[in-house]
């Protein structure tokens, strides 16, 4: 079988394959066959396909993107996408070809790191990827909230406003931009993705239900939050409204606005019950209800996961709160470029990651390195769950005071 970069004509085909491998309608609306045109283009010549006498079996694709570390620095990554393997082919080493091809060009181009949002756990650890940030949804049962149903939202002097989706696309981008740069974790937007979320564009030929749009301002007339949401139309005994709103996404830079986002949404009328959609884990929301319990947890999963393609960089890239002396890490990559023992030398002022012939402190895989490197994960858990090892002692809990964060990382982004 062919693994390789697909061209033009062979486009239709590669969606077929692709929505084969989702599940969805396979032949595409010539709309959908225009956008993902365009879409292809945008990201250059990363999309690949795998062929059986000329049919294709398999698809992937990846595109440029920012993604933000600790600190609030950017790296550039390597945003893996699209990955699908028709029934007919599974277990035939589809994937790891292209996968390989995909990331070695990564590291070619200067990718500090590649990127992606597992649907199936199991599939990306054998490539290196590890789970990096973690997300929550809450459903809140407004009832219980403890909130005055004749109170005013809490604006700190701003105001919230309901726009439509031309607005959204005017001042979301900057927006977003804002909350990225802050939130490590968080990734770079293409403007497509506005188009998408506002109707703009219907890639997947479903039809579309345009959602409420708020925006918060603050006193002086700065857009500091936004959030899309949509509501249900339930009755109970077909006496009473008992509707619930559904946060496809919310965005803030300020807690003034994240607590008029979600006191806004608590209040309108005839919703019974808010669902969050994809929050950090840290999120403010439960505990700024004045009954916390009235918000419980729905769902919390892994979310963005990160292979390391360049160490040395990474490690460079993200600041440390912890000092002391240095650590080093035996990294074990035997899927890629990654591997190698190097000393990290952290603090305050900056970071310094080289490699090294002393003697390791700490031995694990590349994946697990992706798991620790943007502060989520525990050194101390993960030995003993057995999947890193302490070569001396005590070394887990250095990692930990040097790399781990007071607030959690966050993706808001599925792509």
């Amino acid at each position: 079988m062919d693994v390789r970069l697909i061209t033009d004509p062979e486009l239709p085909a590669w969606i077929r394959a692709l929505n084969t491998g989702f599940l969805r309608p396979p032949n595409p609306t010539p709309q959908a066959l225009a956008d993902r045109r365009t879409s292809l283009a945008d990201s250059g010549s990363r999309t690949y396909g795998a062929f059986d006498e000329g049919a294709c079996v398999a698809t992937f694709r990846s595109f440029p993107q920012e993604l933000t570390v600790v600190g609030g620095a950017s790296v550039p990554a390597d945003a893996v996408s699209n990955v699908t393997v028709s029934p007919t082919h599974r277990r035939r080493g589809l994937l790891t070809r292209m996968m390989a091809e995909d990331l070695t060009a990564a590291k070619d181009r200067g990718d500090v790191v590649a990127t992606l949002i597992a649907a199936e756990y199991r599939i990306y650890g054998r490539y290196g990827f590890g789970p990096a940030t973690t997300m929550t949804e809450w459903t809140i049962d407004v009832a219980r909230a403890g909130l005055d149903p004749r109170g005013e939202v809490p604006l700190s002097g701003g105001r919230i406003d309901l726009v439509d989706g031309e607005e959204v696309r005017k001042l979301g981008p900057g927006l977003h931009d804002r909350l990225r740069r802050a939130q490590p974790g968080a990734v770079s937007r293409h403007e497509r993705w506005w188009d998408m979320n506002t109707g703009v564009l219907n890639v997947n030929g479903r039809d579309w239900a345009e959602p409420f749009h708020a925006v918060y301002r603050s006193a002086d007339g700065e857009v500091e939050g936004m959030v899309a949401y949509g509501s249900d139309d339930e009755w109970t005994d077909g006496k009473q409204p008992w509707n619930t709103a559904s946060v496809h996404w919310l965005l803030s830079v300020t807690p003034a606005a994240e607590r008029a986002l979600w006191h806004y949404l608590c209040s309108i009328d005839w919703i019974a019950r808010v669902k969050s959609g994809w929050r950090s884990p840290d999120d403010l929301l439960p505990l700024l209800l004045p009954d916390p319990r009235a918000a419980s947890i729905t769902t919390q999963a892994d979310w963005l996961w990160v292979r390391l393609l360049d160490v040395v960089a990474a490690m460079e890239a993200r600041t440390y709160d912890g000092t002391g002396a240095g650590l080093v890490l035996e990294v074990v990559d035997r899927a890629g470029p990654a591997g190698g023992r190097f000393a990290l030398d952290a603090g305050a002022e900056g970071a310094s990651c080289v490699p090294t012939s002393r003697s390791a402190d700490l031995t694990l895989d590349v994946a697990e390195l992706g798991s620790l490197w943007l502060g989520d994960q525990s050194a101390v858990r993960l030995a003993a769950l057995g999947r890193i090892r302490e070569e001396r002692a005590g070394a887990a809990r250095r990692a930990d005071a040097l790399l781990r964060t007071s607030g959690r990382p966050w993706c808001p982004d599925l792509f």
